[in-house]
């Protein structure tokens, strides 16, 4: 599989942003060995539906493989990503594709950095435990993979299908994907935007 060129301020609304550089939302997706498929590619098709920029980047140079041995062909890798340029970072979970992404400095750099100036950070299944070990979810609600709940650090835990606290969204698993993907669709583009995707794609 190939996906080809694969606080207060998170307030502002899609066109804010819109009018603020000129061009629609982007986000990120690092992606590391040993990802969990479905919500890798649910997040890149549903947020592309919606025209949001979708940036796939990956921690090495090359295919990376998933944790079912899928390989995927980034955009571009992790070294060339600046975080002006995104409005959101969104983390893939599954192992050890998490602890991957966990291990990896630049990663944790770039979730303090959206984290610090108000931009919106994402993650599903293991991979709000990185979202906790940045340092990013003392006191907030989340939600995650449920054998990943005593590793949030000092967050409020909730057994939701997606939990949205200022600017962090968490979801729970692969079969909650689609509902997560909408959420951060509702989020960047508006709920009207998101209504349209979920009825286009018989989401119920």
């Amino acid at each position: 599989m190939d996906l080809k060129r694969l606080n207060p301020a998170l307030e502002k609304t899609a066109d804010e942003q819109r009018d603020r550089r000129g061009k629609m939302p982007r986000v990120v997706i690092p992606l590391a060995d040993g990802f969990e498929e479905v919500e890798a590619i649910a997040l890149v098709d549903v947020l592309r539906r919606a025209d949001i920029d979708v940036v796939v980047a990956g921690l090495h140079d090359g295919p990376i493989e998933s944790a079912r041995k899928v390989r995927v062909l980034p955009d571009t890798t992790i070294d060339t990503i600046r975080g002006e340029d995104f409005d959101m970072i969104v983390l893939p979970g599954g192992q050890p594709g998490s602890d991957n992404l966990n291990a990896d400095s630049r990663v944790k750099a770039l979730l303090r950095d959206f984290y610090a100036k108000g931009k919106l950070t994402g993650a599903i299944c293991a991979a709000p435990y990185v979202l906790a070990s940045a340092g990013i979810l003392e006191g907030k609600r989340v939600t995650s993979y449920p054998t990943y709940r005593d590793r949030l650090g000092n967050s409020v835990y909730e057994e939701s299908i997606v939990v949205e606290d200022a600017n962090v969204v968490t979801s729970r698993g692969p079969g909650t994907a689609l509902y997560f993907s909408l959420a951060i669709v509702e989020k960047l583009k508006g709920k009207e935007t998101a209504t349209a995707i979920k009825e286009e794609m018989l989401v119920m």
